[in-house]
């Protein structure tokens, strides 16, 4: 397995990133937790979870140890996929996962796209304990955009696997109900909630 990679980040999305590790380039799926904290610099270090399945192996990439720990017990959790995990971690920052699953907050789970009730439910009941265990998160987020947020927000939601013309209504339902909304991961929370 693949722990962590150390190296120059070439191409950088809110939703994957392309890091170079001496000559070798990986690509690596991230949420916008880790976006918001990486965006503004050239080289970093991201700890990683491999996923290898029968047609892909997919490399998932986190800023902090306390993001990755939450992304592997989401995983753990039946019914729920490491896109949907990484879903809950571009929609809710992980201490308000954290807070939603101990106090039983099933509606905020919910709310996250590909979250119905049922899995709401199960998150809860299977994690409650773990979580309580795992006290340790503190991502505070803040995002600026550098180039056109729309196209920014756009490229994310798709790369999270939400069709090109649903996300491009969603995102511009949002800019029309907030024109001076800058900030790229509120867009895109947003967005994800009006789907």
């Amino acid at each position: 397995m693949i722990a962590y990679l150390n190296g120059k980040l070439a191409y950088k999305s809110p939703a994957l990133v392309h890091m170079e590790v001496h000559g070798v380039g990986y690509e690596v799926q991230i949420s916008l937790n880790t976006y918001s904290r990486i965006q503004d610099l050239d080289s970093c270090k991201l700890l990683t979870y491999l996923q290898i399945k029968e047609d892909a192996h997919t490399l998932y990439g986190f800023f902090e140890e306390a993001e990755r720990s939450l992304f592997l017990l989401l995983i753990s959790v039946s019914g729920v996929g490491a896109g949907t995990a990484r879903m809950m971690l571009s929609s809710l920052q992980p201490d308000d996962i954290q807070r939603a699953i101990m106090m039983e907050n099933e509606k905020m789970l919910e709310g996250v796209k590909g979250i119905g009730a049922k899995t709401a439910k199960r998150i809860i009941l299977e994690l409650k304990d773990k979580v309580s265990k795992q006290k340790d998160s503190g991502l505070h987020l803040s995002v600026t955009s550098n180039n056109t947020i729309h196209e920014d927000a756009l490229n994310a939601l798709v790369t999270l696997g939400i069709a090109r013309n649903m996300a491009d209504t969603a995102i511009q339902r949002v800019m029309k109900n907030e024109p001076l909304l800058q900030n790229l991961e509120e867009l895109i929370k947003k967005a994800l909630k009006s789907l």
